[in-house]
């Protein structure tokens, strides 16, 4: 089943208005490592191992 450019640009305002973005940048190269790291980890994708990451340090600090 083909993914049409109106569900497309449906995704993108539902995206928009559900998300905020951060964007990180990194050494040419490394993205291949954290994306092979993420998966070594169980992660399901590199944002949700950033998030998770995230969410751990700032319950640390609450404690």
């Amino acid at each position: 089943m083909a993914y049409s450019n109106s569900q497309k640009e449906a995704t993108a305002r539902y995206n928009k208005k559900a998300y905020d973005r951060i964007e990180i940048k990194v050494k040419k190269g490394r993205k291949k490592e954290i994306v092979e790291f993420a998966k070594k980890k169980g992660a399901p994708s590199v944002n949700s191992f950033i998030v998770s990451l995230i969410e751990k340090a700032m319950n640390e600090e609450d404690t």
